[in-house]
């Protein structure tokens, strides 16, 4: 049996992509819960718990189960297809009715608190603390200190919210790949580049159309509502877009209301006052007053900037456009013009100095700079024509990691980037290392006909954001497998080394490594990239007050909003903008429906985590800038001091052991623009 179904190959080190199938899936997972719930019942009669007699075991019943939900979760996200769609909610229903009865038993849960009551005199070390903290406070979490009827309620809830979460998500998939745009009239795409061009026309042949098709993906709706003139189909696009999931048997607006409610009852059930308090036990943060403060406080300190540029932007369109009054559907257009007129610079047109073999051989050389890592073509099962895999060597050649990278847009694919974990790197009782290895996903155009891709600067930021994540994951020096690469790091500070490495997508010391002109290799003239720090900032007041426009409203939507009140949610979302926002989008805008990290994502009440891991992001970077950055003992430092750690350490403690400081505000306002130098 165990090798007719590719996700019970307990021999294969990676993931079989080449012959996974969704019918693979239920038989796999109700065998390896079966094998799990007897050594559960072994675990609970466990009369002499210790770290190996408990938390090993929960350690290797864990990596069984990412071996066969891991993949599967993965293919759902890449390839998604009619058959696995209708397996994967059934899955999800099975693991969530598996992770309740494990997390709520309190057999299991006495023996893991004697281990950790225990710690001092077995001589555990720090990352084994940790671990036990972690899983001592998520039983908590969990209920398992509810009776029978509590328990059995909370089941129950986190069963359909499960369910809830996943229709969100797919409502939001199938609404996306509903909209296409298919142009036929060259008029249509003045103003266009030619790149996005090619890139319509390359989408229109492969769908077997004549002419030029757009999409609601960020890469094809984008560029459109930056360049294209046609004001009428900026309209279209824009209506379309803000109006993703919102009608019909699509919409996710009952689904919304259904998930609030359930997570605010949770939550009470708990013990807690509302869900937000709920998400913040086991974050950076210490309370809802603490965010919505830094919150506030970042909005008062963007607000002058922002209502500056506004007032610019529609002067500007009024008086060179022709757009007395500037429509949500012609900011993005208006925005572009004036950053080429000020600045004089096109991202479109230096696309030809990021070609795709370029990027990645300058991404691989800025990790080798920083960390001594060497980043090499490797073998590994494939889901997709599109995607590679690569391994990572120390300074002395040893493999320590690996990590595929799908880098294309396609159907049948989320959109978005993100970085994932296919293994965690675990010191096996075998007494085997397990390497670490992270799935990079992202959604760039593909190359057209014989020319490679070529990317523009903010993919490549993209790129590298995603790749500080994975470096976090793969660089890890931690062997317990619950505090491990990514594992155990609080949500509001996971983002801290992707933020990090974005940085060097504009410094004069990496720029070269990461761009070299298509036609002769020739790296971007320092008048493109001193252009390109004078554009960073530009609309950055705008950009900030969006982004705390998006989390206040996260925060306050988890932080006391009754989804059975007379203010609806379209109603708070309001009256947040009436706050802190310069822009109001029309109001048939439906933003909520599409806001899919916090309702199908891990960001419900951590919207935030954002702007408070760019902060720890913005004040570690300073080191480097005072330094060097490419300085050895700095970064050997950050690696030492946070990359490698894990969540073995207080995150806190770990920033003021690298900096020798706790961040303050300056760094993130001075990074952002907001702040003169």
């Amino acid at each position: 049996m165990n090798q007719d179904n590719p996700l019970l190959d307990s021999t294969a080190a990676l993931p079989r992509f080449d012959a996974i199938k969704p019918e693979h899936l239920l038989p796999a997972l109700e065998q390896t819960l079966a094998s799990l719930r007897a050594r559960l019942a072994e675990l609970e009669a466990e009369t002499a718990p210790t770290w190996d007699r408990v938390m090993v075991p929960l350690a290797e019943m864990d990596e069984q189960l990412s071996r066969v939900w891991g993949p599967v979760a993965h293919l759902n996200a890449v390839c998604d297809s009619d058959a696995l769609r209708e397996v994967y909610p059934q899955g999800v229903k099975l693991l969530t009715e598996w992770s309740s009865e494990i997390s709520q038993s309190r057999p299991l849960y006495a023996a893991v608190k004697a281990v950790f009551d225990q710690r001092a005199a077995a001589g555990l070390n720090r990352a084994q603390c940790q671990a036990l903290h972690h899983a001592v406070r998520d039983f908590r979490l969990a209920g398992v200190a509810l009776d029978d009827a509590g328990q059995a309620e909370l089941r129950k809830i986190r069963l359909r919210l499960s369910e809830l979460t996943t229709d969100f998500e797919k409502h939001l998939l199938d609404a996306t790949r509903a909209f296409t745009l298919h142009l036929t009239d060259d008029d249509d795409l003045r103003g266009l580049p030619q790149p996005v061009r090619d890139a319509a026309a390359a989408r229109a042949r492969d769908a077997g159309k004549e002419g030029w098709l757009f999409t609601l993906d960020i890469p094809s709706y984008l560029p459109f509502m930056q360049y294209g003139e046609n004001r009428a189909l900026r309209e279209r696009l824009y209506r379309a877009y803000v109006t993703r999931a919102s009608s019909g048997e699509l919409d996710n607006s009952p689904l919304i209301d259904e998930i609030l409610r359930l997570r605010g009852q949770m939550a009470r059930l708990l013990g807690f006052d509302c869900y937000a308090d709920y998400s913040l036990a086991s974050k950076m943060a210490g309370s809802v007053a603490e965010v919505e403060a830094f919150l506030t406080d970042l909005a008062r300190q963007a607000r002058p900037s922002a209502e500056r540029e506004w007032e610019e932007l529609q002067r500007f369109a009024a008086d060179q456009l022709a757009l007395p009054t500037l429509a949500a559907w012609d900011i993005p257009f208006a925005s572009e013009r004036l950053r080429q007129q000020r600045y004089q610079i096109d991202p479109q047109q230096l696309r030809p100095w990021f070609p795709e073999e370029k990027v990645l051989q300058g991404l691989f050389a800025v990790a080798n700079r920083l960390y001594g890592v060497t980043i090499q073509a490797g073998e590994a099962p494939l889901w997709h024509e599109d995607a590679r895999f690569f391994d990572v060597l120390d300074s002395d050649g040893r493999k320590v990691a690996g990590f595929w990278l799908d880098p294309y847009a396609r159907p049948h694919k989320r959109g978005g980037a993100w970085m994932d974990e296919c293994t965690v790197r675990w010191l096996r009782p075998d007494g085997e290392l397990q390497l670490p290895v992270a799935y990079l996903v992202c959604n760039f155009d593909r190359p057209i006909g014989d020319k490679p891709a070529l990317w523009t600067h903010e993919e490549v930021v993209t790129l590298f954001h995603e790749f500080g994540h994975g470096l976090h994951h793969m660089l890890t020096e931690v062997d317990i497998r619950p505090v491990s690469g990514i594992n155990g790091v609080p949500w509001d500070a996971v983002e801290l080394p992707s933020q990090f490495m974005e940085n060097y997508c504009w410094q004069q010391e990496s720029l070269p490594l990461i761009s070299g002109h298509v036609e002769d290799g020739s790296p971007l003239p320092e008048q493109y990239r001193q252009r390109l720090l004078a554009a960073k900032h530009f609309h950055s007041g705008l950009q900030t007050l969006r982004q705390v426009e998006f989390a206040l409203f996260d925060l306050r939507l988890h932080a006391g909003f009754d989804p059975a009140g007379e203010q609806r949610v379209a109603d708070l979302l309001n009256a947040v903008r009436d706050e802190v926002a310069v822009i109001k989008p029309p109001a048939f805008n439906r933003f909520e429906c599409s806001f899919s990290h916090i309702f199908a994502g891990g960001y419900a009440a951590g919207y935030y985590s954002y702007k408070w891991a760019e902060l720890l992001a913005a004040d570690a970077f300073a080191a480097f800038e005072e330094a060097g950055v490419f300085d050895g003992a700095t970064a050997a430092r950050f690696r030492e001091e946070l990359l490698s750690v894990g969540g073995s350490r207080d995150l806190m403690e770990a920033f003021v052991a690298f900096r020798g400081a706790k961040p303050d505000l300056t760094s993130l306002l001075r990074h952002s623009g907001l702040l003169a130098e």
